[in-house]
């Protein structure tokens, strides 16, 4: 009893000691020499000495006077020995780019985990951390610079037109590439108007580089403007410059896309669009508009045929559903009618098997009843043919077929003269007719 008492408190020790660790480490890459504008890189590493069951909650971190991305579910996979016990787990990267220069602190942060043999969800923080920002030499004090490790700024002409007349247009599209920068943090640039021209700006399209594998290399933003030509002459979209700051080389650069100059011709058939507001300036009405004798007339006429429109809607729907009852009610007195039936005939007979619905149904509303017998003489010999002792259905099918004209004229004769109430005093047997 002894022994097993002593298994089993052996069995508890190792299971309480089997309990997994979790640790959050903390690092800032670079972590010292930032710059405005620059881009830090907080490493958080999330370890444990069994596995990972699931993907490690992670916490949300802002800071004041700074572009946070936080981790996009990309991680590194690590291995680190920590006092001589073995750790494994997942590298998360927090995008920091600080807009001023200022001391930066970052709080201990907070991650939750579920490693392997533990028994409920396990937390862990990181240590604090602290960066200082410098504004890189050459830009003034309030300004954000770009930083990157390299640039590509370039543009694309396009033109509606060639040449260009007024009316034409013509877009200006710039594209900004930046290694080693957020895609947020990438500037503005100046797109100015120009007098006799248009302006037009498109949203601009903001999206980060990769390499593929979902780690972040840089930014990328386009920008495009389109410019209508309202007055022929000459025109010129002045230079757009970009001033940034080369981490590699610790330098200032300028980057510049040229400037675009172009011209334009008179156009017969444009119409400018003028500014009634400045027009009416310009004359000293003081915004007062006046409409001529017609055109008050129009306007009347419209309103007159908006109301109309408006009040007779019921009269008009009901008049609808009225045609359409009706033609409903007309097809359905066709459907009804001896004619549809007699269209049927021809095609039951000539049907494999043939039938004579078709021919019952045309004979009772002809008033002639159920019995083909009424029908006259010559349908019933064709009948004694299909269903007599010596039946000859094809031929007798096809005398029916081709006596349908004469077995219709016959119907017609004997609905013109109907049968007399009263029975003859001297009735006569019809002889068979072959």
């Amino acid at each position: 009893m002894n022994r097993m008492l002593l298994i089993l408190c052996l069995m508890s020790a190792q299971a309480i000691a089997a309990e997994p660790q979790l640790r959050v480490q903390a690092h800032l890459q670079p972590a010292d020499g930032i710059k405005v504008g620059g881009l830090v890189e907080l490493q958080l590493d999330v370890l444990t000495d069994t596995w990972f069951t699931s993907a490690a909650t992670l916490p949300d971190l802002k800071l004041d006077g700074a572009l946070v991305m936080p981790p996009d579910g990309q991680a590194q996979h690590l291995n680190q020995t920590i006092d001589g016990q073995a750790f494994s787990g997942l590298r998360y990267s927090y995008l920091i780019t600080p807009n001023a220069a200022r001391t930066f602190d970052i709080p201990a942060l907070t991650v939750s985990a579920a490693p392997g043999q533990a028994t409920a969800e396990i937390s862990a923080r990181s240590q604090p951390l602290q960066f200082s920002a410098a504004l890189p030499p050459g830009f003034n004090p309030g300004e954000t610079p770009l930083v990157a490790t390299g640039l590509r700024f370039s543009q694309t002409v396009t033109r509606s037109a060639t040449p260009l007349k007024v009316g034409d247009s013509l877009t200006r599209q710039l594209t900004l590439q930046a290694d080693g920068a957020l895609a947020m943090a990438l500037p503005i640039p100046a797109l100015s108007e120009v007098k006799g021209l248009s302006r037009y700006v498109k949203t601009p399209q903001v999206s980060s580089l990769d390499d593929g594998r979902g780690d972040i290399l840089g930014g990328q933003r386009i920008d495009s403007v389109s410019y209508r030509v309202d007055t022929a002459g000459a025109y010129s979209l002045p230079a757009i410059d970009v001033k940034w700051w080369d981490s590699r080389t610790q330098q200032i650069r300028t980057a510049q896309v040229p400037a675009v100059s172009f011209e334009a011709s008179a156009s017969s058939t444009y119409k400018p669009v003028f500014s009634i507001t400045e027009d009416l300036r310009r004359l000293g009405q003081n915004q007062r508009l006046h409409l001529s004798t017609q055109g008050f007339i129009w306007l009347a006429v419209l309103i007159a045929l908006g109301v109309l429109g408006y009040l007779g809607r019921p009269a008009l729907s009901r008049a609808r559903r009225q045609w359409q009852q009706r033609q409903l009610a007309r097809q359905m007195a066709r459907q009804q009618s001896a004619d549809f039936a007699w269209q049927q005939v021809a095609g039951q007979l000539a049907g494999q098997p043939p039938q004579l619905t078709a021919l019952y149904l045309w004979l009772r509303r002809c008033g002639l009843g159920l019995k083909l017998t009424h029908a006259g003489p010559r349908l019933q010999g064709l009948l004694r043919s299909l269903y007599g002792r010596d039946p000859a259905a094809g031929q007798a099918l096809g005398q029916l077929r081709q006596s349908l004209s004469t077995l219709h004229s016959q119907a017609e004769q004997q609905q013109a003269h109907p049968a007399p109430a009263l029975r003859p005093l001297n009735p006569v047997h019809e002889k068979d007719f072959p």
